[in-house]
């Protein structure tokens, strides 16, 4: 069977490091955007407990953010009940 251009392109491993680092910042997103959405809470109710701007939790949310930091990561998994796990796979 012929291999897709995606199964091509991830043995490249520049590719693949970038594919991955980016499917991480996807992944981050739109765990928020979900848990925001299933809570029925609007982005400004979220920044509010999170002590944040509506922007910054869109900026979240966009999948082209990589710069959360661990303090932030945490105060929305509590804003949510929620834990924070990490992972190394």
């Amino acid at each position: 069977m012929k291999k897709s251009l995606f199964d091509r392109k991830m043995k490249n491993p520049e590719f693949k490091a970038i594919y991955d680092e980016v499917a991480t910042e996807m992944n981050i997103a739109e765990q928020i955007a979900k848990l925001r959405h299933r809570a029925k809470m609007s982005q400004s109710e979220l920044a509010k407990k999170v002590s944040t701007s509506r922007t910054a939790i869109a900026r979240y949310e966009s999948g082209h953010y990589n710069r959360y930091s661990l303090a932030t990561l945490i105060k929305i998994a509590r804003a949510f009940n929620k834990r924070l796990k990490i992972a190394y796979v």
